[in-house]
């Protein structure tokens, strides 16, 4: 595996950027320079993270979220520690 992370990546397993074994790797990301952990979905290259909101659902039963715009700054956990 490549010790970069992929430039975007979702954690919804119905999204086309879901990766399974990438995320049992574990990714952080950094949000204008703020850890966060409530991540759904990056994209380095567009600038932009999506954030679940609470445990509020939408009608179909998916978290709320909402997308932020700034500098993404995703990293595996495991090469941290």
């Amino acid at each position: 595996m490549s010790e970069t992370p992929p430039d975007r990546l979702a954690v919804d397993p119905n999204s086309p950027y879901y990766d399974e074994a990438l995320l049992a790797r574990g990714v952080g990301v950094r949000f204008k320079g703020v850890e966060k952990t409530n991540v759904d979905e990056y994209c380095v290259s567009e600038g932009w993270v999506r954030l679940s909101v609470g445990s509020t659902l939408d009608r179909r039963g998916k978290p709320m979220t909402i997308k932020l715009s700034g500098p993404v700054e995703p990293y595996f956990k495991d090469a941290v520690e």
